[in-house]
């Protein structure tokens, strides 16, 4: 059984992910299929998935993922990959929060796990598109691969 403020930083996080995700699919729908936003949008859908099955497991409600309504595009690739990286250190510091104040080992668990994949490879993708000034590369991104680069312990992040 969890207290209600370690659902509370479940439900946090998980809003957090849609939030991301739903910059990231916006970017796309504004500026065409652009890494890095390609590849972590599908990292974030994961994500979102992973903090989802957390909330079935101890019986909290979702949160509405009400972003897409919400959110303004960028007004350059420029500023997207800006606000990506704004967006990651933001995620790395509410990660670093949750983690002094919980102790639950499994929600500890998920909390390092994406925080890991904020910081080792969603922070710098964005930082070598911002030191691209904005220039991003244009393609598919290959399907599974990002599911094969994020599998830890049997589980896919």
């Amino acid at each position: 059984m969890l207290d209600e403020k370690t659902k509370a930083m479940i439900l946090e996080a998980l809003n957090d992910e849609y939030k991301a995700r739903a910059f990231y699919r916006l970017v796309i729908k504004t500026f065409g299929p652009v890494r890095p936003f390609i590849n972590i949008v599908e990292a974030e859908d994961t994500h979102a998935r992973a903090v989802e099955a957390l909330c079935a497991r101890y019986g909290i409600p979702l949160s509405p993922d009400d972003w897409e309504a919400k959110l303004q595009p960028p007004a350059s690739m420029l500023e997207a990959c800006r606000t990506g990286v704004e967006g990651e250190y933001e995620n790395i510091a509410m990660y670093d929060r949750f983690l002094r104040e919980t102790e639950e080992p499994e929600v500890r668990g998920l909390f390092q796990r994406l925080q890991a994949r904020s910081r080792d490879a969603h922070l710098p993708a964005f930082e070598r598109c911002v030191a691209r000034g904005g220039e991003a590369g244009r393609g598919k991104a290959q399907a599974g691969s990002g599911q094969k680069r994020f599998r830890r312990q049997g589980r896919t992040i």
